[in-house]
């Protein structure tokens, strides 16, 4: 079992990583081991109770990356879709965030509840590309719930939660 603690000011989680499905797995346990996200932050809350995207579907999730956030050097792997995987965005799955197919920066987040539009196919982003889920929270259900509400009216926290570290662990 191979999985991600991810330590916040809030409490801590653990992800199961899904490695046997996703590839992007590989992606996250190098970043957790180099470093990269200590002194990272919770710096993004989506929530459907904020004001409407017109371009947006409506979801509620929980954000984390490095300082940086959405700044971040973006890199280029494979794209891995739910249709790819067959792990599809429901309550607690964790996946990364992107820009375009397969663009991505040091940054996931969790879903709260099932979201099927971040599914391939889905209308959450123009290009039905769908984002690439790659684990589950296993542990510490609450403290992702304490950060989810500390949602802003901007999807953009004024206040980031401070993570203190992510950390991989092999059992």
């Amino acid at each position: 079992m191979e999985t991600l603690g991810v330590c916040t000011e809030l409490g801590s989680f653990r992800i199961l990583l899904e490695t046997a499905a996703a590839d992007t797995c590989a992606y996250f346990v190098a970043a957790a081991q180099s470093g990269v996200f200590d002194d990272g932050r919770i710096f993004r809350i989506v929530s459907r109770q904020q004001p409407k995207d017109a371009d947006a579907c409506p979801i509620d999730v929980v954000q984390l990356g490095t300082r940086r956030g959405l700044s971040e050097q973006r890199d280029v792997i494979r794209h891995e879709h739910s249709g790819v995987t067959q792990l599809h965005h429901r309550r607690w799955v964790v996946s990364a965030a992107r820009y375009r197919p397969g663009e991505l920066y040091h940054s996931f987040f969790v879903c709260l509840q099932d979201e099927p539009e971040l599914d391939f196919g889905g209308n959450r982003h123009a290009d039905g590309q769908g984002f690439a889920a790659f684990g589950r929270i296993v542990e510490g259900f609450d403290a992702v719930s304490k950060a989810f509400h500390h949602a802003e009216q901007s999807d953009q926290l004024s206040k980031p939660i401070l993570v203190n570290g992510v950390q991989y662990f092999s059992s």
